[in-house]
Order: structure tokens, then C-alpha cells, then sequence
């Protein structure tokens, strides 16, 4: 069973308010933190004297907010195991997925326009592959071209033999993790980043160290100065359309990164799946081109549509028959059928860049305006491109806003999801992947969750502690 040390919910906790019994507002920030995600169903909870000696607080104040958590039906206590986190049922049509809640946790939108009739395409051209066996590890000949050539025209020259065709960008983060990284490796990832590349990282037993970034850039100097003092074995980075700020590494920047990278013999692994999310910007050259040893992941989640399995890694040619030695233990190739989609798709890459370009900006022109209205004291940048806004909320608290959203109709994912431990707690992410009327709808819903999270969270009754 994986528990949560005292040390590490400490920093996830934070200060706590103040604003009423201390129990009380303990167990409050432990229920955000499960409903938010950040402590898993199931995960055990510290021993109460330990997270009491953690916290500076009383034994019985812990044991009075896991008494609370307990009544409320997010904690079970075992004697002589331990308390573990019960994610709370959620109300009957609370769930993203029903009519009438907007989901914002995903910045994703609805298939592109050329992808049914790519999947025709695809399956007429399916008849040739069924006389083969099937079994591709690093993937079709004719997409691995297309990945290729999309590379070269971008002005990295590539071989088919450095593309190995994954089962979506998660599953190339995955596997790129298990091949370079052995327990104990540092791994630097950007400060926010996209969190489920942070948790892949974390389940290889890498130790994090943390590259800043803000809506304004990279921080580069920290950035040299952790990479003088650990090392990291790998680098996983964002630098277009940074998820989640948005942010864009400019070339110098990204010459210094690879120069950094080539000091401390680390590999640098450069996630583009919102590379070619373009708005206003305009193109840059891949960070490929200034290292020629690191590693691209890539995918069409983003680009075409969220239900199409298929990514890809351009790397060296060594490491590409590392990557497939490693992948044997995992699964022997991606589905045929999709990565005839994908490939079928890539040959409209321009369709789909400017199909997705419009929607973008009429999301984020709605997104930006609503917020303007609603919040204008919420500081923000408008990125030139990506999916989403990095909203600095304070004073309010993201966990607390999120709660309150879900309420109002709205699903969103707090700040602290993608940092480490708590850190972001007055930032929240906003996709504008929704249309622009969904966006409006939803930011004024939002502004009512903020009046009922500025008011605090209902008081439970007091209870003898």
C-alpha cells in the first residue's frame, strides 16, 4: 500500500488559515487534497503523533481532524494498519462527464474535421497490413516516414530508423523513463509541469529536481545552477506552448538548455505535443536542432484528437533500439488500424494547424475577455499559442476555488496538481479548448464559486477533542 510521509503532506498542506478550529481546518485542507487528486484513494495517512510532530500541532488535534475525515466518509482506520484516504462519492450529477458540467480538467477539444475521413482512409488501406502479422514494435514503415519527414520540413533532417511510434505521448514519457532512468536518477522537470509526466517520472523512483518556469519563461539561471549540482540524468521538458503556462523557450534559450544538457551528459527529452498549437507566435526551430542527442516525444492527442492513441519518439538510433528492447516487457507495438489514421492524418497537417489555430484563438479572445470582466484583478499572460492559461487567483486558494467550482457546474484542476509538493496553491489552470460560450458560461460560474470560497468552507460542528 503506498503511503504519503509526514514530511511530504506537510509541504502538500501548507499553512493552515487560521480562520476556525484548528481539527476542523485540518481535516478540511486533507479532504482538498483527496478530492483534488493529490492524495489518492487508498494511500496511507502518517501515524497521528508523527504528522502532529510534522505539523507542530497537538496528537489531539490530528486525531481530532482524522476523527472528522473519518465521520465524513474519506478516511478508514484499521487498527494496527493504519488510516488510508477514501475519495468521497461524488453527488449525483457532480461527475465532468454528465450534462451541465463543463470539464476544464482536460485541455482537449472534440475531433478535427479531417479525422472521420481519415479513419475511411485508413481502413480501406488496412487490407495490405492483414497479410502481415501485426506485430510492428517500432511501428509502421509508412508513418514512421511521415513522422520523419514532419521533422525534416521543420528543419531537423530524420531518419526513419530514429522514430519509434508509441501508443500516445503518456505512454513514450513512460517508456522513455523505464529505458534512461534507474531508481535513485535525478530527474529535472519544469516547475509547473504537466503532471501525469511528473508522476511517471516519480513511479520510476527518479528524484525530482525542479526547473522554474513562468508565464514570462524560463528562470535559466536556476535552472544551470541545479543542473551544476545534480547532474540529472534527464531533463524533461515543454518548450512550446508550455503546458501549463503556456510559456515559450525562445532559441537562445534553448541553445543554453542544450549546452547545459551536453556539460552534465544529460538527456534532454523535449515534449512537443502542443508544438504545432500555433497562434500568434510564429514557428521556431525544434530544440532537436541544437541537440542532436536528445530525445522528442510527439503525438496527435492535441493536434487531431484526443481519442487517437498514437505519439511518437525521434532519438538517436541507439537509443531507439534501447527504447524497443524495453518496450517488449510492456506491449509489442501500437494498433495498426490507428497508426494508419495518424498517418493518413499527418499528410493534412496544415488542414489541421489551421483548423485548430481558429478555434484556439476564438477560445482564448472569449477566455481572456470573460476574465478581464470577471477577475481583472487576477494577473495572467496571454500566450501565443498552447491550450491553456496559467491565472495567478490570489488570495484565493485554487484547492478551495476548485471545490467550489464543482459545484457551480464547472470541473477544474488546482494549481498544486502540477507542481511538487503543494507548491502553486494561487494558480489554476484554464483551458481554452472549450467554445467561446462554454468559456464565458464558465468563468461566470467560476466568479460565484470565488464569492463562496471567499467566505470559507461550511463549518462542521464542533466535536469533543
Amino acid at each position: 500500500m503506498v503511503a504519503v510521509t509526514s514530511q511530504r503532506l506537510g509541504r502538500m498542506l501548507g499553512p493552515l488559515p487560521g480562520r476556525g478550529p484548528l481539527y476542523a481546518e485540518l481535516a478540511e485542507r486533507l479532504r482538498l487534497l483527496a478530492v483534488d487528486g493529490r492524495l489518492p484513494d487508498g494511500v496511507r495517512l502518517p501515524a497521528e503523533r508523527e504528522l502532529a510532530g510534522a505539523l507542530g500541532l497537538s496528537r489531539t488535534t490530528v486525531a481530532g481532524a482524522y476523527a472528522l475525515l473519518r465521520e465524513l466518509g474519506c478516511l478508514k482506520s484499521v487498527r494496527g494498519s493504519g488510516s488510508y484516504v477514501v475519495l468521497p462519492e461524488r453527488p449525483a450529477g457532480a461527475a465532468p462527464d454528465e450534462a451541465g458540467v463543463l470539464d476544464l480538467t482536460k485541455a482537449a477539444m472534440p475531433a478535427a474535421s479531417p479525422v472521420a475521413d481519415c479513419v475511411r482512409r485508413a481502413a480501406d488501406a488496412l487490407g495490405p497490413e492483414l497479410a502481415r502479422s501485426g506485430y510492428e514494435v517500432i511501428g509502421l514503415p509508412r508513418l514512421r516516414i511521415a513522422v520523419a519527414e514532419h521533422y525534416a520540413a521543420r528543419g531537423v533532417p530524420t531518419d526513419p530508423d530514429q522514430i519509434m511510434v508509441t501508443t500516445g505521448v503518456q505512454h513514450a514519457i513512460a517508456l522513455v523513463a523505464r529505458t534512461l532512468l534507474s531508481p535513485g536518477d535525478r530527474a529535472a522537470v519544469e516547475q509547473p509541469t504537466y503532471p501525469h509526466a511528473m508522476d511517471t517520472l516519480q513511479a520510476a523512483r527518479a528524484r525530482l529536481v525542479a526547473l522554474p518556469v513562468t508565464p514570462a519563461g524560463w528562470d535559466l539561471e536556476a535552472a544551470a545552477a541545479a543542473f551544476r549540482a545534480t547532474s540529472p540524468a534527464l531533463a524533461y521538458t515543454m518548450p512550446d506552448f508550455h503546458n501549463p503556462t503556456g510559456a515559450s523557450l525562445d532559441p537562445a534559450g534553448r541553445e543554453r538548455l542544450a549546452r547545459l544538457a551536453e556539460r552534465h551528459r544529460t538527456v534532454l527529452v523535449a515534449d512537443e505535443t502542443t508544438a504545432l498549437l500555433d497562434i500568434s507566435r510564429g514557428p521556431l526551430p525544434p530544440l532537436a536542432a541544437f541537440a542532436p542527442g536528445s530525445v522528442t516525444l510527439g503525438g496527435l492527442a492535441k493536434l487531431a484528437w484526443g481519442g487517437l492513441r498514437v505519439g511518437w519518439i525521434r532519438a538517436p538510433r541507439a537509443m531507439v533500439g534501447r527504447l524497443a528492447q524495453a518496450r517488449t516487457s510492456l506491449d509489442l507495438g501500437t494498433p495498426v488500424l490507428e497508426q494508419l489514421v495518424a498517418a493518413e492524418l499527418l499528410e493534412r497537417q496544415d488542414v489541421l494547424v489551421a483548423e485548430r489555430r481558429h478555434r484556439l484563438g476564438e477560445g482564448l479572445a472569449a477566455l481572456g475577455g470573460a476574465l478581464a470582466e470577471r477577475f481583472p484583478g487576477w494577473a495572467w499572460t496571454a500566450p501565443g499559442g498552447g491550450m491553456s492559461v496559467w491565472a495567478d487567483c490570489a488570495p484565493l486558494s485554487s484547492s478551495q476555488l476548485v471545490v467550489a467550482a464543482r459545484a457551480r457546474g464547472v470541473a477544474l484542476t488546482a494549481g498544486p496538481r502540477f507542481g511538487m509538493d503543494g507548491a502553486f496553491e494561487h494558480r489554476l489552470r484554464l483551458p481554452f479548448t472549450a467554445s467561446p460560450d462554454e468559456l464565458r458560461q464558465a468563468v461566470a460560474a467560476i466568479a460565484d464559486a470565488a464569492s463562496d470560497a471567499s467566505s470559507g468552507p461550511a463549518r462542521p460542528p464542533l466535536i469533543a477533542v
